[in-house]
C-alpha cells in the first residue's frame, strides 16, 4: 500500500558520505572486485540447512536497491516447504521439458546452453534448502483501492536482484538465476496477486561438496567499458 498521497514530497534530511582517501577507496574496490570475482552460477547444492536469518538479510539488501519514484515493486518469495518446492520443481521441469524437447527453443540457444551442461532437469530446486522466488509488481495500489502506476518496474526488479546476489554471495552461500519460461506457475504455486509477475527464481544454498562450475573466463574491461573523458 503507499504511503504517501499522490503528488505528495517526502521528508528531506542531510545526507552525507565519507570522503575516502583515493588508496583506500581503491583498495576497498579491488577487494570487493576480488570477491565477486569468485561467484558463480551453481546447480549443486548441498542440502546443509540455512538459517532463515540469513534469507531475511539478504532480502533486506534486494530491497535498498533504487527504485522508479521510490515505490520499490518488488516482492521477495522465500519457500523451505519441501512439499511446495516440489510442486514448483515438478511444474519448472515441465516447462523446461517442453522447451529442451518441444521445439520451443531455438537450436543456437540450445546449443548455446549445450556448452554449459544445461538440460531440462532441474533437480536443485529440490535439494537447495531455500527457492527464493522474485515478483515484480507491475501496478500497486492506493489506500482507495485504485491502481498506482510502478514506473520503470522491471529495471528496478533487475537491480535488487542483483543486490539479493550479491548479499547472498558476500555470506558464503551460492544461488543460480532461474528463468523457466513461462513462469506463471510460480503465481499459482505461491498465490500471489493478480499486480506481480514472476521475474527470477533463485535457488539458495550452500555447494554440494562434490560441487563443480565451469571454468569460465569475464570479458577485460577494455571489453566493458568505454570512456569519454576532455
Amino acid at each position: 500500500m503507499a504511503t504517501r498521497t499522490p503528488g505528495s514530497k517526502p521528508r528531506m534530511v542531510p545526507y552525507k558520505r565519507p570522503r575516502l582517501p583515493e588508496a583506500l577507496a581503491g583498495e576497498r574496490a579491488r577487494q570487493f572486485r576480488e570477491d565477486m570475482a569468485t561467484r558463480r552460477s551453481v546447480r549443486m547444492f548441498s542440502d546443509a540447512p540455512v538459517p532463515r536469518r540469513l534469507i531475511e538479510e539478504a532480502i533486506l539488501t534486494g530491497a535498498s536497491a533504487p527504485s522508479g519514484a521510490h515505490q520499490q515493486p518488488w516482492t521477495f518469495v522465500a519457500v523451505s516447504d519441501p512439499r511446495i518446492k516440489r510442486r514448483i520443481r515438478t511444474a519448472a521441469e515441465e516447462e523446461e521439458r517442453r522447451s529442451y524437447e518441444g521445439g520451443r527453443m531455438p537450436e543456437e540457444w540450445r546449443a548455446a546452453l549445450a556448452a554449459l551442461g544445461t538440460d531440462w532437469p532441474k533437480p536443485f530446486l529440490e535439494s537447495a534448502p531455500w527457492l527464493v522466488v522474485l515478483f515484480e509488481q507491475v501496478h500497486g495500489w492506493f489506500p482507495d483501492g485504485s491502481v498506482r502506476k510502478h514506473y520503470y518496474a522491471r529495471e528496478s526488479v533487475g537491480i535488487a536482484c542483483g543486490l539479493f546476489i550479491t548479499a547472498i554471495h558476500r555470506m558464503g552461500l551460492v544461488t543460480l538465476t532461474h528463468t523457466p519460461s513461462p513462469m506463471r506457475f510460480l503465481t499459482e504455486i505461491l498465490g500471489r496477486p493478480r499486480n506481480e509477475r514472476p521475474f527470477v527464481l533463485l535457488p539458495v544454498g550452500y555447494p554440494a561438496d562434490d560441487c563443480v562450475v565451469p571454468d569460465l573466463q569475464r570479458k577485460p574491461l577494455a571489453d566493458v567499458a568505454v570512456f569519454i573523458e576532455p
